[in-house]
C-alpha cells in the first residue's frame, strides 16, 4: 500500500509540471509592431472612407483612401528601414489593401455615382473590388519573381488614387457624377488593367540618390508645375494617363519586352517587392510564428 501511495503521489506532484509544460509549447507570436501598426493605420483610413462613402461625405471619403495610400508607403519604407520585414506583415499588408483599396473605392464609386446604373452599377464596383483582389492574389504568389523596372498590370493603390483623384476633380470641375458613362467605363477599365498582363513602369530603377542626367531635373519641375495649375484635376489626369498609357501600349504591344524574371533568392533591403516593400518576406532572419520552447 506505501509503495502505491509513494507512486500515486509521485504521479500528482508530476501532473503540474506536465500540464505546465504542454503550455509553453503552444505556438506563440511574435511579431514587428511599428510597421504594422502603420499597416492597421492603413486599414483605419480606408475603413473610414468606407464610413464617410455610406454617409455621403464623398470628399471626405476620396481624401481618407489617399491617406490609406500615405500609409502604405510608409510601411513598407519602415520596415525596410528597420529591417522588420515579415510574412506576417507581406500578408496582413495585403489584407489592409484589399479594405483600403479594394472595397472603399469600389463602394465609393458606387454610391457616388454608379448607384442609378442599378444591377450594372454595383456588379462594375464588385467588379473593381474582386479583380484588385486577384491582383493582390497574383502578387503574393509571384512574390520570388522579381522584374524591378516593372509591375504587371496596374497596382491596386494606383486604381484607387483613380478613383479618389476623379471624385476630387469632377467636384472641383462641377460636374455631375450620377449616371455617368464616363466614370462606369473607367470602373471597368481599372478592373481589367489590374488582372491584365500589361506592363507599368514602377521607376524603381531610378535611383534619386545617385547623379542623373540634368533632364530628369526638368521633367520633375515640368510635373510640379502642371500639377500645381489644378491640382485636383491634373492629379486625376496624371494618375489616368499612367493607366491608360500602360492599357494602350499593351494592347498595341508596344514598348520593350518585359525583363527575363529571375527567382529571388533573399530580401534586398534596396529594393522593392511589387505594391509595398512591406511585402517582402525575411526568410533568414524572421518568422511570425514559433512556438515557444520550454
Amino acid at each position: 500500500m506505501d509503495i502505491q501511495t509513494s507512486r500515486a503521489n509521485g504521479s500528482a506532484a508530476l501532473a503540474p509540471k506536465k500540464r505546465f509544460r504542454r503550455l509553453r509549447m503552444r505556438p506563440g507570436m511574435h511579431i514587428y509592431v511599428l510597421p504594422n501598426l502603420i499597416t492597421t493605420m492603413n486599414m483605419f483610413f480606408g475603413f473610414l472612407a468606407i464610413v464617410q462613402a455610406i454617409e455621403k461625405n464623398y470628399m471626405f471619403a476620396a481624401y481618407a483612401i489617399v491617406a490609406a495610400a500615405v500609409f502604405d508607403t510608409l510601411d513598407g519604407r519602415v520596415a525596410r528601414m528597420t529591417q522588420s520585414m515579415s510574412k506576417f506583415g507581406a500578408e496582413y499588408d495585403s489584407l489592409c489593401d484589399l479594405v483600403s483599396f479594394g472595397v472603399a473605392p469600389g463602394l465609393l464609386l458606387y454610391l457616388w455615382a454608379l448607384q442609378p446604373f442599378g444591377r450594372i452599377g454595383w456588379l462594375a464596383s464588385f467588379l473593381f473590388a474582386a479583380c484588385g483582389a486577384l491582383r493582390l492574389a497574383r502578387f503574393n504568389v509571384q512574390a520570388a519573381v522579381v522584374e524591378k523596372g516593372f509591375f504587371q498590370g496596374l497596382p491596386i493603390p494606383m486604381a484607387a488614387g483613380i478613383v479618389a483623384s476623379s471624385v476630387l476633380a469632377f467636384d472641383n470641375m462641377g460636374w455631375e457624377p450620377q449616371r455617368s458613362y464616363t466614370l462606369l467605363f473607367m470602373t471597368m477599365i481599372l478592373a481589367f488593367v489590374m488582372v491584365s498582363t500589361f506592363k507599368y513602369r514602377s521607376f524603381k530603377d531610378i535611383d534619386l540618390k545617385r547623379r542623373l542626367p540634368f533632364h530628369y531635373l526638368v521633367i520633375g519641375l515640368i510635373v510640379i508645375y502642371l500639377v500645381a495649375i489644378r491640382p485636383e484635376v491634373m492629379l486625376f489626369v496624371l494618375f489616368f494617363g499612367y493607366a491608360a498609357t500602360g492599357a494602350v501600349f499593351g494592347i498595341l504591344n508596344w514598348g520593350k519586352p518585359l525583363p527575363e524574371p529571375h527567382l529571388a533568392t533573399g530580401v534586398d533591403l534596396d529594393q522593392d517587392g511589387g505594391d509595398d516593400l512591406h511585402e517582402q518576406v525575411d526568410t533568414d532572419e524572421s518568422e511570425d510564428e514559433e512556438p515557444q520552447l520550454p
